[in-house]
Protein backbone atom coordinates (compact mmCIF):
# COMPACT_ATOMS: atom_id res chain seq x y z
CA UNK A 1 0.00 0.00 0.00
CA UNK A 2 1.69 3.43 -0.82
CA UNK A 3 -0.10 6.33 0.88
CA UNK A 4 0.49 9.67 -0.55
CA UNK A 5 -0.74 12.74 1.77
CA UNK A 6 -0.32 16.35 0.08
CA UNK A 7 0.27 18.74 2.91
CA UNK A 8 1.28 21.93 0.87
CA UNK A 9 -1.08 24.31 -0.83
CA UNK A 10 1.35 26.61 -2.59
CA UNK A 11 2.07 24.24 -5.67
CA UNK A 12 -0.59 22.25 -7.41
CA UNK A 13 0.21 18.62 -7.00
CA UNK A 14 -1.55 17.16 -10.01
CA UNK A 15 -2.62 13.88 -10.37
CA UNK A 16 0.03 13.34 -13.14
CA UNK A 17 2.50 13.47 -10.34
CA UNK A 18 0.79 11.32 -7.96
CA UNK A 19 0.23 8.74 -10.11
CA UNK A 20 4.23 8.68 -11.42
CA UNK A 21 5.24 8.63 -7.70
CA UNK A 22 3.21 5.63 -7.04
CA UNK A 23 5.26 3.80 -10.12
CA UNK A 24 8.35 5.16 -8.77
CA UNK A 25 7.64 3.38 -5.36
CA UNK A 26 5.98 0.27 -7.25
CA UNK A 27 9.12 0.23 -9.46
CA UNK A 28 11.44 0.69 -7.25
CA UNK A 29 10.38 -2.34 -4.73
CA UNK A 30 9.72 -4.36 -7.65
CA UNK A 31 13.82 -3.75 -8.48
CA UNK A 32 14.63 -4.05 -4.84
CA UNK A 33 13.55 -7.89 -5.08
CA UNK A 34 10.66 -6.41 -2.07
CA UNK A 35 7.90 -8.90 -2.19
CA UNK A 36 4.93 -9.03 -0.17
CA UNK A 37 2.51 -6.59 0.81
CA UNK A 38 4.30 -3.82 1.81
CA UNK A 39 3.31 0.24 3.21
CA UNK A 40 5.18 3.21 2.20
CA UNK A 41 4.05 6.58 3.19
CA UNK A 42 4.89 9.60 1.38
CA UNK A 43 3.97 13.38 2.46
CA UNK A 44 4.11 16.09 0.29
CA UNK A 45 5.07 19.45 2.09
CA UNK A 46 6.34 22.97 0.98
CA UNK A 47 9.99 24.31 2.23
CA UNK A 48 8.90 25.78 5.44
CA UNK A 49 7.56 22.23 6.52
CA UNK A 50 10.30 20.66 5.13
CA UNK A 51 12.42 22.95 7.52
CA UNK A 52 10.24 22.42 10.69
CA UNK A 53 10.41 18.74 10.23
CA UNK A 54 14.68 18.50 9.46
CA UNK A 55 14.89 20.54 12.64
CA UNK A 56 13.46 18.64 15.25
CA UNK A 57 14.25 15.12 13.55
CA UNK A 58 18.32 16.30 12.04
CA UNK A 59 18.59 19.46 14.33
CA UNK A 60 19.31 20.96 11.13
CA UNK A 61 17.56 24.13 11.19
CA UNK A 62 17.30 24.58 7.21
CA UNK A 63 14.84 23.24 4.19
CA UNK A 64 16.31 20.06 2.12
CA UNK A 65 14.38 18.43 -0.65
CA UNK A 66 13.83 14.90 0.62
CA UNK A 67 13.73 13.17 3.77
CA UNK A 68 13.51 9.32 4.66
CA UNK A 69 12.44 7.28 7.86
CA UNK A 70 13.23 3.74 6.97
CA UNK A 71 11.31 1.74 9.63
CA UNK A 72 13.83 -1.54 9.27
CA UNK A 73 17.79 -1.45 10.46
CA UNK A 74 20.73 -2.26 8.41
CA UNK A 75 24.47 -2.67 9.19
CA UNK A 76 26.75 -1.04 7.14
CA UNK A 77 26.82 -1.95 2.81
CA UNK A 78 23.62 -4.23 3.47
CA UNK A 79 20.26 -3.41 1.44
CA UNK A 80 17.05 -4.73 1.97
CA UNK A 81 17.58 -7.74 -0.71
CA UNK A 82 20.66 -8.53 0.38
CA UNK A 83 19.00 -9.09 4.78
CA UNK A 84 15.26 -9.40 4.42
CA UNK A 85 13.89 -10.56 0.97
CA UNK A 86 12.46 -13.52 2.24
CA UNK A 87 12.28 -13.06 6.08
CA UNK A 88 9.15 -13.63 8.48
CA UNK A 89 9.01 -10.03 10.30
CA UNK A 90 7.98 -9.45 13.62
CA UNK A 91 4.68 -7.44 13.88
CA UNK A 92 6.30 -4.63 15.55
CA UNK A 93 7.46 -4.23 11.60
CA UNK A 94 3.50 -5.08 10.30
CA UNK A 95 0.60 -2.81 9.50
CA UNK A 96 -1.73 -5.99 8.92
CA UNK A 97 -0.28 -8.14 6.63
CA UNK A 98 2.02 -5.25 5.12
CA UNK A 99 5.58 -4.55 6.18
CA UNK A 100 6.06 -1.23 7.01
CA UNK A 101 8.86 0.16 5.32
CA UNK A 102 8.82 3.56 6.23
CA UNK A 103 8.09 7.45 5.29
CA UNK A 104 9.21 9.61 2.29
CA UNK A 105 8.78 13.56 2.86
CA UNK A 106 9.17 15.39 -0.25
CA UNK A 107 9.10 19.26 -0.33
CA UNK A 108 7.56 20.04 -3.99
CA UNK A 109 8.93 23.51 -3.46
CA UNK A 110 12.37 22.44 -2.78
CA UNK A 111 11.95 19.83 -5.88
CA UNK A 112 10.20 22.60 -8.26
CA UNK A 113 13.45 24.92 -7.08
CA UNK A 114 16.01 21.58 -8.03
CA UNK A 115 14.12 21.21 -11.53
CA UNK A 116 14.97 24.80 -12.08
CA UNK A 117 18.48 24.90 -11.65
CA UNK A 118 19.47 21.28 -12.82
CA UNK A 119 17.38 22.66 -16.34
CA UNK A 120 14.80 19.85 -15.98
CA UNK A 121 11.43 19.19 -14.85
CA UNK A 122 9.28 19.00 -11.75
CA UNK A 123 8.31 15.42 -12.87
CA UNK A 124 12.07 14.14 -13.60
CA UNK A 125 13.00 16.35 -10.03
CA UNK A 126 10.15 14.28 -7.96
CA UNK A 127 10.84 10.74 -9.52
CA UNK A 128 14.55 11.23 -8.67
CA UNK A 129 13.70 12.70 -5.31
CA UNK A 130 11.38 9.06 -4.75
CA UNK A 131 13.67 7.05 -5.51
CA UNK A 132 16.52 8.20 -3.91
CA UNK A 133 14.44 8.13 -0.91
CA UNK A 134 12.78 4.62 -1.43
CA UNK A 135 16.15 3.81 -1.57
CA UNK A 136 17.23 4.97 1.64
CA UNK A 137 14.10 3.05 3.09
CA UNK A 138 15.83 0.25 1.89
CA UNK A 139 19.29 0.22 2.94
CA UNK A 140 21.00 2.42 0.57
CA UNK A 141 23.40 5.58 1.41
CA UNK A 142 25.75 7.77 0.43
CA UNK A 143 28.21 8.51 3.11
CA UNK A 144 30.54 6.37 2.19
CA UNK A 145 32.31 6.76 -1.58
CA UNK A 146 31.84 3.76 -2.59
CA UNK A 147 28.42 3.50 -0.94
CA UNK A 148 27.64 6.66 -2.78
CA UNK A 149 28.77 4.82 -6.34
CA UNK A 150 26.30 2.00 -5.68
CA UNK A 151 23.52 4.43 -4.70
CA UNK A 152 23.65 6.73 -7.76
CA UNK A 153 23.75 3.38 -9.96
CA UNK A 154 20.47 2.40 -9.01
CA UNK A 155 18.86 5.64 -8.93
CA UNK A 156 20.19 5.91 -12.54
CA UNK A 157 19.19 2.32 -13.50
CA UNK A 158 15.61 2.91 -12.20
CA UNK A 159 15.19 6.06 -13.70
CA UNK A 160 15.79 4.50 -17.38
CA UNK A 161 13.90 1.45 -16.89
CA UNK A 162 11.01 4.01 -16.07
CA UNK A 163 12.32 5.80 -19.09
CA UNK A 164 12.73 9.11 -16.93
CA UNK A 165 15.35 11.48 -18.77
CA UNK A 166 16.40 14.96 -18.30
CA UNK A 167 14.11 16.26 -20.94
Amino acid sequence: MIYIGNEQDKMEFTGELHDEVIRVVSRTLEEEKVRGPVEVNVMIVDNERMREINLETRQIDQTTDVLSFPMLDYPPQQVFKDLYQDRKFPRQFLNGNSLVLGDVVLSLEKAQEQSVEYGHSLKREVCFLVIHSMLHLLGYDHIVDEEKRIMRSREDEILGLLNIGRD
